[in-house]
C-alpha cells in the first residue's frame, strides 16, 4: 500500500525529528505523554506504536518498562528511530517499515495500540476504517486504541495566530479546510505542513465506533493552550507550566471546546 508522495517528500525533510522538543509543540508532547499514563498499568503490557514516525513515544514507553512495537511507512523514520536506538539504553522491542492498513502482526497480540498520525494522513475514508480494523485485528480483547485527529479548523486558527493568512495560497488552503476537511499544500512552504484530513471530533468518534470499538474518552491534548502568545517563554517559567496544565485538564473533555485543540484523542477499547 502506498503512501502519497506528497507525505512522503514532508517527512523525508527530516522536520519531524526533533518538533516535540521545540516551541508550542512541547504541549503536545506533555499532554500526550500525561493521557497515556492514565490508561498505562504499572505491569507490563505489549504496546504497538503505529506510524510513530521517529519513534518519540515509543522509546518513551519502552522507559516506562513496556514491551514497545513500533512500525512507521517512511524509511527515513525508520532510519532515524534505528539511529536514536544506538544512542540509549532502553530502545523498543522492535522498529520497522510497516503501514497502518497492514500491520505484520498476529491477531490479538497487543494490549495496546497507538494511532498517533495514521488517521489523519489516510485521506479517505475508507482507508481510515481500513486502518482501524487492521489495529482492531491486532489489538487483544479489553485492549486499548488511542486515535488523534487533528481539528477540522487547525489551520484557521493557526493562520491567524501566525499571520500566516496574508499569504492568498495559505488563505486558500483554509477555505479548503473548513469545507471539505482535506488538507493540501501546493506550496513548497513547509509550515503549511502536508497532505492531511482534518476530522471534526464527532466524524472521528464515527469512524472509530464503525471499527467495532466502544470509545471511552475523548480528550482535547493541546485545548487553548497552543494559542497562547509567548508560549515558549511562558512555558519556560516552572510556576506556570502546573496551571496551565492544570487549566487544561478543567476543559479537556468539553465538546465546546473541543475543536479549538489542535489535536484531539479519542481513547477506545476492543469489546
Amino acid at each position: 500500500m502506498e503512501i502519497d508522495k506528497e507525505i512522503l517528500n514532508y517527512y523525508n525533510t527530516g522536520i519531524e525529528e526533533d518538533r516535540l522538543l521545540t516551541d508550542v509543540f512541547q504541549l503536545e508532547r506533555e499532554r500526550t505523554e500525561e493521557i497515556l499514563l492514565r490508561y498505562l498499568p504499572e505491569t507490563r503490557i505489549k504496546i504497538l506504536d503505529v506510524g510513530g514516525g521517529t519513534g518519540h513515544y515509543s522509546f518513551w514507553l519502552k522507559e516506562q518498562a513496556h514491551e514497545v512495537h513500533l512500525v512507521d511507512p517512511v524509511r527515513f523514520n525508520i532510519d532515524a528511530a534505528l539511529k536514536i536506538a544506538k544512542e540509549k539504553q532502553s530502545v523498543p522491542d522492535s522498529i520497522q517499515m510497516a503501514e497502518a492498513r497492514n500491520l505484520p502482526f498476529e491477531n490479538d497480540e497487543f494490549d495496546m495500540v497507538l494511532l498517533m498520525g495514521p488517521l489523519y494522513h489516510l485521506t479517505k475514508k475508507e482507508d481510515r476504517e481500513e486502518a482501524l480494523k487492521e489495529s482492531f485485528r491486532v489489538l487483544k480483547k479489553g485492549g486499548i486504541i488511542f486515535s488523534v485527529g487533528i481539528s477540522r479548523y487547525a489551520s484557521l486558527m493557526d493562520g491567524y495566530f501566525r499571520n500566516l493568512i496574508k499569504d492568498p495560497d495559505f488563505f486558500q488552503i483554509v477555505e479548503e479546510d473548513i469545507s471539505t476537511g482535506q488538507h493540501r499544500n501546493f506550496t513548497d512552504k513547509l509550515a503549511y505542513f502536508t497532505t492531511a484530513y482534518f476530522h471534526q471530533p464527532e466524524e472521528l468518534k464515527e469512524e472509530i465506533s464503525n471499527a467495532g470499538l466502544k470509545i471511552q474518552d475523548t480528550i482535547a491534548i493541546e485545548s487553548f493552550g497552543w494559542l497562547i502568545p509567548d508560549f515558549v517563554k511562558k512555558w519556560a517559567k516552572k510556576d506556570y507550566q502546573p496551571l496551565l496544565l492544570e487549566s487544561i485538564r478543567r476543559v479537556e473533555t468539553q465538546d465546546d471546546l473541543m475543536s479549538i485543540s489542535a489535536h484531539f484523542m479519542v481513547v477506545a477499547k476492543k469489546k
